[in-house]
């Protein structure tokens, strides 16, 4: 173990006895070094004597949210998905008990690749024409993941098939009115939205595994621009490919967007699809009916705008530090993440 490296929330003797004596091919004592990145999940990279890699990955340190940080949930995931064609690290061992080192944990290999955040990285990372190739491998791993039947690979009790988009909806929207005394900040049409999208809520079609939070700060990309890992399943659930999909293509900024859901985000970069090619990449290989786009994409919107305003209340209540935040940027992305919500459902009227 490297002496200059403080191992936070693993107890190292215990965490390395037990990948000895519950995986194959790793042989401890390893090299740990911290990665970050992963919702707050504490997950650290191992290299052992033999230069054989692995990542081991628990919840945070302090008290959890019921069902938050689920590590077996996320385990049972890249397992089911090992087999097929979704690109996801092989899975090598899961601790149940929390007496090995305080809470559950679970060990998988390491995959080469890069996350890609901030337009900067692309630039340094991908050359022009390997920016195109990253567009068409998203959206075909995408189409893969919706292409699983969740009862053939183990996970058809992952969650509820049935009105994916209802619950969230029901779910994100009583999230604001309990956050909005403490942020301070109202806005009618996020309310009419809110109606708008329960009206013209779309049937469902069968329930696939939606990742939930599916863009390319959570997928391992090489040089070439192909994907080589989907990570950070923690969210994943049962529910409407489509919201899925509109998810993915919110998070795609393209050059000309007046207002963008991030910004200095890597697909501004030159050389990178536009969402329409993305779109007509993932209804290629999908056959999905885009008539109810603009609906998902709304709803997505209206999702993000709840969930950024419940963080910003809990900013403006003293329950997280503001040392370093920005308020400003917090309060100003609710209105634009309404914006967009209201643009795209004005394309349905």
């Amino acid at each position: 173990m490297s002496e200059s490296v403080e191992i936070v929330g693993y107890d190292v003797a215990a965490v390395e006895e037990w990948i000895s004596q519950n995986t194959e091919g790793l042989e401890p004592p390893f090299e740990w070094t911290r990665l970050e990145g992963g919702h707050s999940n504490l997950t650290y990279a191992l290299v052992d004597q033999n230069g054989e890699r692995a990542v081991v990955r628990r919840p945070p340190m302090g008290e959890l949210l019921p069902k938050a940080h689920d590590m077996g949930r996320e385990y049972s995931i890249i397992s089911g998905l090992g087999p097929t064609p979704v690109p996801v690290p092989e899975a090598y061992g899961y601790c149940e008990s929390p007496d090995v080192t305080g809470a559950h944990f679970y060990v998988m290999s390491q995959v080469d690749g890069k996350a890609l955040f901030e337009l900067e990285e692309a630039m340094d990372y991908l050359t022009v024409d390997a920016r195109a190739k990253v567009g068409l491998s998203f959206m075909d791993v995408l189409a893969a993941l919706h292409s699983v039947d969740p009862d053939e690979v183990g996970l058809g009790d992952l969650g509820k098939k049935e009105d994916y988009v209802g619950r969230q909806i029901r779910t994100w929207y009583r999230s604001w009115l309990a956050s909005a005394e403490g942020a301070s900040y109202e806005d009618q049409d996020l309310h009419e939205l809110h109606d708008f999208l329960e009206a013209r809520r779309p049937q469902q079609g069968p329930a696939r595994v939606v990742h939930g939070d599916y863009g390319l700060h959570n997928c391992l990309v090489n040089p070439d621009g192909e994907l080589t890992a989907v990570l950070d399943w923690e969210i994943s659930t049962l529910g409407d490919p489509m919201a899925d999909f509109a998810y993915a293509l919110n998070t795609w900024a393209e050059p000309g967007d007046e207002l963008v859901n991030k910004d200095n985000a890597p697909t501004l970069a030159e050389g990178f699809l536009g969402r329409a090619e993305l779109i007509d990449r993932y209804a290629s290989q999908t056959g999905c009916d885009l008539t109810n786009l603009p609906y998902y994409i709304s709803f997505n919107h209206f999702k993000s705008a709840c969930i950024i305003h419940g963080v910003y209340a809990r900013y403006m209540q003293g329950q997280k530090s503001t040392d370093g935040v920005d308020l400003d940027y917090y309060r100003s992305r609710i209105g634009i993440c309404i914006e967009l919500s209201k643009q795209a459902a004005d394309e349905l009227e």
